[in-house]
Order: C-alpha cells, then sequence, then structure tokens
C-alpha cells in the first residue's frame, strides 16, 4: 500500500510490483495532485554535496537513464547537463572548490572559465567569471514521467490505484488495517509518500515525522525556440537549498524545456500555508518574489528582459532539517515505511527512493547506504513535532 500517487509513490509502486507484489496506490485527490504537478521536473548531480545526499543521487541519475532508455520520449527527458555560473572570482574558487570536492565523490564535472561559459550558452551574460558544467544533469516532465511509471507498475499487474484519504492505521494480526475514508484495506506494509503532507499523514498513521512544507515559485514564459540548452543557475542556489533560514532565499535557475517554454525560478521560504490537500488551492504566487526571480534572471539572460510570462505557480516541498530525505521503516510503527522529505529533489532522487526502500523491504543488499536516510534519525525529535 502506498499513499502518494507523486513521483515518489508511482516511481516505487514500479520498484515493488517488479517484485512481483500487487501494489495499491492511494491519493486523495487522484495522481499528481500535488508537489509533483508543482516541479520542474530537475534530475540532478550538481546541487548534491558529496556524502549521502550526493550518492543517493547519482544512483538516482544512472536508473533514470536505465528507464529512459525504453521510455524516455514518453516523459521528455533530457540529458542536458547543468551550467552552474559565478559572478566573481571569490564565488568561483568556493563553486570549482566544490565541484572538486564532488569529482573526488564520482559526479562528471568541467570547470569552465567566461569564454567556456559563452561558448556553452551564447546568450548569456558578459562579465561573468567563470563556472562549472556538470553533464549528469538531466530533465523530464514530471507528470509524464510519474504517469509513466504508474503504467510500469501495471504492467507487472497487480497495480490498483484508487482516490482515497488515510485516516488511520491498525494492526491486524501479521498485517495492517489501513482505515480510509472510503473503507479500510489490509497490507502487509504501507509506504508513506504524500511528500509535504508526509509529516501530517505519519501523525494520523501513529508515528510522527519532522518534515516542513518549504514553498518555491516558478515563472513560465511563452513558447520559443529552443535557445538556452542548459539547465543554467547561480552557484549561491546550493546554498540556498542547504540553507536552515526561514527567510526567504532567491536565486536565478533558467531553462528551456522540449515544448519550447522556459522555466525561471528559484525561491524558498516556510511562508505560506500548505493546502488541506493536494489539488486545492494554495495562496497565489507573491508578486515580489516573482519581481525578484525575474529580476535574477535577466541578470544571466538579458534577452529574457523582453520575453512575456505567460503564468506563475508555486509549489510546497517536503524539507527535513538535516536536509536528507526520510526513507525506510518507521521506529515506532511496525509495517509503516516512509518515502519522503527530499525538499526540492524528489523528482531526481525518486528512482533512488524506490530502489532503496525496495531493497529494505525486502531485506536485501542495497546500492546506497540506507543508515543516514533512516526515519530512526528522528527518535529524539519524537514528540518535539518542528514541522508545525
Amino acid at each position: 500500500m502506498i499513499i502518494g500517487a507523486g513521483i515518489t509513490g508511482a516511481a516505487t509502486a514500479a520498484a515493488l510490483a517488479a517484485t512481483g507484489r500487487s501494489v495499491c496506490v492511494l491519493d486523495r485527490s487522484g495522481p499528481l495532485g500535488g508537489t509533483t504537478a508543482a516541479g520542474e521536473g530537475n534530475i540532478l548531480v550538481s546541487d548534491h554535496l558529496p556524502g549521502p545526499d550526493l550518492s543517493l543521487a547519482l544512483r538516482s541519475v544512472a536508473l533514470w537513464q536505465e528507464f529512459a532508455a525504453g521510455h524516455g520520449a514518453e516523459f521528455e527527458f533530457e540529458r542536458k547537463g547543468g551550467l552552474v555560473v559565478a559572478h566573481d572570482p571569490g564565488q568561483l574558487a568556493a563553486l570549482l572548490a566544490q565541484a572538486g570536492a564532488q569529482r573526488g565523490a564520482g559526479a562528471e564535472v568541467t570547470s569552465l572559465d567566461e569564454a567556456g561559459l559563452r561558448e556553452a550558452e551564447p546568450r548569456i551574460a558578459p562579465g561573468l567569471a567563470g563556472g562549472a558544467f556538470y553533464p549528469q544533469d538531466c530533465q523530464v516532465q514530471p507528470m509524464r514521467a510519474a504517469l509513466a511509471f504508474l503504467a510500469r507498475a501495471g504492467r507487472h499487474g497487480g497495480l490498483t490505484v484508487a482516490r482515497a484519504e488515510a485516516t488511520r492505521l491498525e494492526p491486524a494480526g501479521t498485517a495492517l488495517r489501513l482505515v480510509t475514508d472510503r473503507g479500510a484495506i489490509a497490507a502487509p506494509v504501507v509506504v508513506n509518500a504524500a511528500g509535504p503532507w508526509g509529516g501530517q499523514l505519519a501523525r494520523r498513521l501513529g508515528s510522527d515525522l519532522p518534515v516542513r512544507p518549504r514553498r518555491g515559485h516558478i515563472l513560465v514564459t511563452e513558447p520559443l525556440p529552443q535557445v538556452i540548452g542548459h539547465k543554467v543557475y547561480e552557484c549561491d542556489y546550493v546554498a540556498a537549498v542547504a540553507s536552515d533560514d526561514d527567510a526567504l532565499a532567491c536565486s536565478a535557475v533558467v531553462e528551456s524545456t522540449a515544448s519550447g517554454t522556459v522555466l525561471i525560478g528559484s525561491s524558498r521560504d516556510f511562508g505560506g500555508s500548505l493546502p488541506g490537500a493536494p489539488g486545492r488551492p494554495g495562496p497565489p504566487p507573491d508578486a515580489a518574489v516573482l519581481a525578484e526571480i525575474a529580476r535574477r534572471a535577466i541578470a544571466l539572460f538579458p534577452f529574457l528582459r523582453r520575453v512575456r510570462a505567460l503564468r506563475a505557480y508555486t509549489g510546497y516541498r517536503p524539507a527535513c532539517r538535516d536536509h536528507l530525505p526520510v526513507i525506510g521503516p518507521d521506529p515506532a510503527v511496525p509495517g509503516l515505511y516512509h518515502a519522503t522529505g527530499h525538499e526540492g529533489a524528489g523528482i531526481g532522487l525518486a528512482t533512488g527512493t524506490a530502489e532503496l526502500l525496495t531493497a529494505i523491504i525486502d531485506g536485501t543488499p542495497a546500492a546506497v547506504d540506507p543508515a543516514p536516510f533512516s526515519p530512526a534519525r528522528f527518535a529524539a525529535l519524537h514528540g518535539g513535532r518542528d514541522d508545525r
């Protein structure tokens, strides 16, 4: 039983179904009603620092490439690479030191001077100090990718997708009894893949997770010719991802899509109110945040000043204070497993998360050490609930 029909839940369904299990995916608003529908589709190595996070990212990219080899056209998979830029020599020195550490941990990365930046992206602004190129960075259309995973699970047989809201969990002999607003279902294993609602769901199921919703804004332009070849972002984006500050953080993230639009981000803050359920309207985008995002994007690509933005939207990411996802068995509720807390990396880490969780459930060796992601690391916080 998987609760949450976004990219993480869908990828996990595909992985579990491949072992011969019958898998049921529940979502109170139906598939793709939450964070996945508000994502940019990033599959990144570049914004992961050495350690368990980068290890999971590298494994996830490899699994995405395997999946895309047969199905990539279904979800607009692009091996476009990521270009991280530095405005001045000080930023460049810090970026290249970080890139060197990532390279030592297995990432592919090439250093670029200003001329190299302009060769890679001819429309980029002059005067930038340099940057780093990460060829393993990729992009997908996240909603289509999630549907492709559900279809893959269906091809293995035994997949059911239902619209229902989980309300509580009860023991039922050797299994569990998941009570929903549409009846009860027995299952040997229940997976919490509810994204930013993962903390709320954990409490309903008798546990607790310090998962907080972190909001982001995205601008979408009118369709254009393919004018930007890579995912391009300022080097302080990584610092914004890793920040614990509750205040707003913005940095330019710019990329073209297969449909011709340009996606412009990004922002991070813990403001706004998480909608009561996926698919229900949350607060409207903040005009001041959108203006700052646009200003920074134009500073990277001056031609964007003449391009119309057609729409803007916000999404909520499931964030943990230690910036690692939560993957594994709940320490308080036998049979309950978690796959949440990925913040803005959920799409990219979905494949590695699904593989890791399946190995944990099966008790088989995993490609990535599961210990750093264990929900048990929050045992000291039990009752502290810093996600409220």
